[in-house]
């Protein structure tokens, strides 16, 4: 069953076509090291909740949105194997136009696909 990398960040609305442009530029490297596909996804109806939210997990800033996205892998293995070579990667090194400290993520094993 696949592997799956989740992540949000909270990203600058005045950034929304470096986010694009910088996505375009990274995320091709994930399907050379063995990724599946990749996603990402510019919010759009996103409710702010009284005791948690993706808002506050993120620290969104009123000049902000949140975006989200994951990466499908066949296995941990190839992940694994994939993050700690794209990690080796000189193009890892391009300015991200978000804030990486308050982006949250996780790695989940699928339990099924519909």
């Amino acid at each position: 069953m696949s592997y799956i990398d989740l992540y949000v960040m909270a990203v600058p609305v005045a950034n929304k076509e470096k986010f694009i442009e910088h996505a375009k530029e990274f995320d091709p490297m994930f399907k050379e090291y063995g990724a599946l596909s990749v996603v990402e996804c510019w919010g759009n109806d996103i409710p702010e909740g009284e005791l948690t939210s993706l808002h506050k997990a993120v620290m969104r800033k009123d000049d902000e949105q949140i975006v989200a996205g994951w990466v499908v892998w066949p296995d941990k293995a190839t992940r694994d194997k994939g993050c700690e070579e794209m990690m080796k990667d000189e193009r890892m090194t391009s300015d991200m136009p978000f804030d990486g400290k308050r982006m949250i993520f996780g790695s989940f094993d699928m339990l099924f696909e519909l």
